[in-house]
């Protein structure tokens, strides 16, 4: 039943393969600690993915004992454990939003009449703000960067051959920049930047049409320098691979290989590491956070920010309203004359 359920959030919820690991996971979790009640969770052993592949084999009396546990009172206990086993709160959260998806599939197979996890109460967690680099540290890292994605260094690339060792390095750095320019000049998530063909880039109307989660497309616009480095870029991937379809990858490494999950992480680690101004983690999603916290200080609606992210809720996108209060708060406390007259009295 887990399988089908991993299957059902793949094919008709469009999860993100690692939303699907993490929901399987946290099943799994909980179907080991069913079938050995005090046993704790050993992430060394890893018995609990051998235990639930033991019990997948047992068929349906095992799905219906599993059922059987999925009460409050035992959701209950489950989520003690957890907090005892030191678990945090988020991740406790994650573990039960699992559970509570699961117990809604249950529903819609008629093999469970109600949701058991929306009656636990969920462990209060520390709000996080997310994090950002400075509009000025990101101006800053572009200017630096700005030779990788020119004119210049693309005369270069195609006055030697694909296959010369300076011919990649000059392709993968540009494919580098390119990589940090559309993550945050656009905003898109890094499998949706995974996703893109190049017949989604439109340079005349210069937009983007991105499809997100849940196969919903929507329509990003482009700033001109953007639309220009990626033109720059196809013709520098044409040199190396040559011709591409309009159905072909758009940002593909250097043997033409789409890219994956992992090329993206450390292309932006890469290219920010070490960078003046740019601290804290170098990730994907910190620079769709960082277009996000800029868009909102210049004054932009946030309904529309909501549609650039692609958010299903405003509440997602509210939460960089905090980000824009905690900006204030440090500007008026160096400025205000009474912040300065305190801190001199302390």
């Amino acid at each position: 039943m887990i399988d089908k359920y991993i299957a059902y959030i793949r094919d008709v919820r469009r999860y993100s393969p690692r939303t699907q690991k993490l929901y399987r996971k946290a099943l799994e979790d909980f179907a080991a600690w069913v079938e050995v009640p005090g046993q704790a969770w050993d992430e060394g052993k890893g018995m609990a993915v051998q235990e639930i592949s033991v019990m997948a084999g047992q068929g349906e009396g095992v799905m219906a004992d599993l059922i059987g546990h999925l009460i409050p009172s035992r959701i209950r206990e489950y989520e003690a454990h957890l907090m005892e086993s030191g678990m945090k709160p988020r991740t406790v959260h994650l573990q039960m939003s699992a559970l509570s998806g699961y117990c809604n599939y249950l529903i819609k197979e008629g093999a469970l009449k109600s949701n058991p996890v929306r009656t636990v109460k969920r462990p209060k967690m520390e709000k996080r703000l997310p994090e950002y680099y400075t509009e000025n540290a990101m101006d800053k890292y572009l200017e630096e960067s700005a030779h990788a994605a020119g004119e210049e260094e693309l005369q270069i690339l195609l006055a030697g051959k694909p296959s010369d060792d300076l011919s990649k390095e000059l392709y993968n750095r540009r494919l580098r920049r390119l990589i940090i320019s559309m993550l945050y000049g656009t905003g898109i998530r890094r499998a949706e930047l995974i996703g893109l063909k190049i017949g989604q880039i439109d340079q005349t109307r210069q937009t983007l049409r991105v499809k997100g989660k849940g196969d919903k497309m929507r329509e990003i616009p482009l700033i001109t320098s953007l639309v220009q480095e990626i033109s720059l870029y196809l013709q520098a991937a044409s040199f190396m691979l040559g011709e591409r379809p309009s159905q072909a990858p758009l940002l593909v490494t250097e043997k033409g290989k789409p890219l994956y999950p992992e090329f993206v992480d450390r292309a932006v680690k890469a290219e920010l590491q070490g960078r003046e101004g740019i601290t804290g983690r170098k990730s994907p999603h910190v620079l769709r956070h960082s277009l996000a916290t800029a868009l909102l200080s210049e004054g932009t609606d946030l309904n529309a920010i909501k549609e650039m992210l692609g958010h299903s809720s405003l509440a997602a996108t509210e939460v960089y309203t905090h980000n824009s209060v905690e900006r204030l708060k440090a500007q008026y406390m160096n400025a205000h004359p009474r912040a300065k007259n305190e801190e001199r009295h302390d």
